[in-house]
């Protein structure tokens, strides 16, 4: 490769119109990397039958104020049915002919979608790069029909793949343990700031001395919502906690104890998927944050949090450890215990009234992707050719 091209990437992850935290971390890291190479987009539209999925009511609805980088040319996008917009998104990896692919996984829902574009990209010599965000979402975990398909039809993609990225030492350990990774270079790039979210305004001075707690995201099984509405109830009259967050996998036993609660007056609780106006309205007047899950990889809300400095109170579980672990602004609490999650949010009132310094930075995301570039022998220094041999993942499924 000539020294003065830069490196070409085409990122392949959530659209906009099945909304999710995926889809804003696709349009980030997209941008972020466009500061360092040629980066262009290929968006999953419609990931699968709208009646199938959880935010059915709100699909193709315009609530998000992000946009992709001038520079950044999108394909939006590949729906689930493959014809014609997959063939179309293989002709837009064509015509940008990259060095790299670089795949979000996040759902089996778009497998199949990724396998054309691999089995494409492979014949084109370009390589073929996954940034896990989870080994399998826990929704599909559930029906053992979705697992089995995964863990089947993930092979060829895996056999196509030259690198992999997670978030974490911790996601690094679990993905070794379903699939063995061999030889194949892994680097662990730790989440960017979700700092669109952020109005730098002074916050306003709280004359009642009232702390108003805020749970935000999905409420989902795995979430422990309800851990933190039994330890509100706990805590006393000198607190308030807004819910915001939209009912995923028929989940209602949080809505349940929240009708039910003593501290119901001192309960907001608004059921839905809010726009990002709304997102920096509800951050904004908020003295910290209570993310109770049971299990995580990674949190789109806990981001969002620490880039409005705000206190966290957040159980040690998963690669939340290394995501939080550096914030001064954090409280760890161990999982599925309301006593200790009241305890934490009492600790955490005293860390309300100043804003914390949020560690991560997109910066540091693209460095490791530098690096794994290098390793897999596309880097701007080492490559010559788009169609050099790497090797490829063995996929070994325990």
């Amino acid at each position: 490769m000539p020294a003065s091209r830069r490196l070409r990437v085409v990122v392949a992850g959530s659209g906009w119109h099945f909304l999710s935290g995926i889809s804003y971390y696709t349009c980030r890291l997209s941008n972020a990397l466009q500061e360092r190479f040629d980066v262009s987009a290929i968006l999953m539209r419609r990931l699968l039958p709208e009646r199938l999925y959880p935010g059915r009511d709100r699909v193709g609805q315009q609530l998000s104020d992000l946009r992709y980088d001038e520079s950044v040319p999108v394909f939006d996008g590949v729906d689930w049915w493959g014809l014609p917009s997959l063939a179309r998104a293989v002709a837009f990896l064509r015509e940008q002919r990259p060095d790299v692919l670089v795949l979000q996984w996040w759902t089996g829902a778009v497998l199949h979608s990724y396998l054309v574009l691999a089995m494409a990209a492979r014949r084109l010599g370009i390589r073929v790069v996954i940034e896990f965000h989870e080994v399998q979402d826990t929704a599909e975990l559930r029906h053992r029909w979705a697992a089995r398909y995964v863990r089947g039809a993930i092979r060829p993609l895996l056999t196509r793949t030259s690198g992999v990225v997670v978030h974490s030492a911790f996601d690094r350990e679990a993905l070794a343990s379903a699939y063995d990774l061999g030889g194949v270079p892994a680097e662990i790039a730790l989440h960017g700031p979700f700092d669109h979210h952020v109005v730098f305004d002074d916050r306003p001075t709280r004359p009642d001395g009232v702390v108003r707690l805020l749970y935000f995201g999905t409420i989902r099984p795995y979430k422990g919502l309800e851990d933190l509405i039994e330890a509100f109830a706990a805590v006393g009259p000198g607190y308030q906690l807004t819910v915001v967050g939209e009912t995923w996998e028929g989940w209602t036993l949080p809505a349940d104890l929240i009708a039910a609660s003593p501290a119901r007056d001192r309960i907001t609780f608004v059921n839905r998927y809010v726009p990002d106006a709304e997102v920096n309205e509800y951050f904004a007047a908020a003295d910290a944050v209570v993310l109770p899950y049971r299990r995580s990889s990674a949190s789109g809300p806990l981001h969002i949090a620490m880039s409005h400095g705000l206190p966290v109170v957040v159980t040690s579980v998963g690669g939340l450890v290394e995501a939080a672990g550096p914030y001064p602004g954090t409280v760890f609490v161990p999982p599925g215990d309301p006593a200790e999650l009241a305890a934490g949010i009492g600790h955490a009132a005293g860390l309300i009234g100043r804003r914390h310094a949020d560690p991560s930075s997109w910066d540091r995301t693209t460095d490791a992707y530098a690096r794994l570039f290098d390793r897999i022998g596309i880097g701007q220094d080492n490559a010559t050719s788009s169609n050099q041999t790497v090797p490829l993942l063995s996929p070994d499924l325990r």
